[in-house]
């Protein structure tokens, strides 16, 4: 593993919240991730977890630490070359969705690719490909309120990846959905990672996401308590 340049590194991370005496959500963190990695951050309620993929995925700033996505440093980056970050090199998977109500499952998974100047044939073609990939290819025309959480989720997932992105962060993706749904997502993430390579690093409190992790990073306290490989 440590052959191989990471692709997210961070460096004593902190991120402080003003509340009363102030609130360490994430205390002095430093870890990498590596090509290839499903990573598992996992932990009790309120110990940091969604705050550091947060961090990680450039959706916030750190209080103090450091954040470098391949040789990119997030402190060097204004708000807009740091959105742009996110648009290519970074794709997120969120609990509730967050699908575009009143566009069909191929124009939510368009929409990304047409941010960043795609061809709209090249977009056309590739959102084809990722929804037959996720097994969504009947339901491409049918928006979000005419599709199961389980579908909601797996269009989600197609859209994370659009933009070819060199990590996707996701947050409780399972934690709206139900059993079935939720391993059919698990099940969708391990076969990317394990067929395409792609490098995952998933929050949840779920046992049963365990089973899938190549890596099983354990947190309290706003810092990595042990890791399990």
């Amino acid at each position: 593993m440590s052959e191989k340049a990471a692709i997210v590194t961070a460096t004593d991370l902190t991120k402080i919240f003003l509340v009363g005496a102030g609130v360490r959500a994430v205390d002095g963190i430093s870890m990498r991730i590596y090509p290839g990695e499903f990573v598992l951050l996992t932990g009790p309620s309120g110990c940091g977890k969604s705050t550091l993929l947060n961090l990680l995925g450039g959706l916030d700033r750190p209080t103090f630490g450091e954040v470098m996505l391949q040789d990119q440093r997030y402190s060097d980056l204004n708000e807009n070359s740091l959105a742009r970050m996110r648009r290519t090199k970074v794709g997120f998977v969120f609990q509730f969705f967050n699908l575009l109500p009143d566009l069909t499952a191929k124009e939510n998974v368009e929409l990304p690719m047409r941010l960043i100047g795609l061809d709209v044939r090249e977009a056309q073609r590739r959102c084809q490909d990722l929804l037959e990939s996720v097994g969504l290819s009947d339901r491409m025309d049918h928006y979000p309120h005419e599709l199961s959480g389980g579908e909601q989720q797996r269009v989600a997932v197609a859209r994370a990846l659009a933009n070819e992105p060199e990590v996707v962060l996701a947050d409780e993706p399972t934690g709206n959905l139900d059993t079935h749904s939720s391993a059919e997502v698990m099940d969708l993430f391990r076969r990317l990672n394990e067929e395409s390579g792609q490098t995952f690093v998933v929050v949840s409190h779920d046992d049963a996401a365990r089973n899938y992790a190549s890596r099983i990073v354990y947190m309290r306290d706003g810092a990595i308590e042990r890791e399990e490989v």
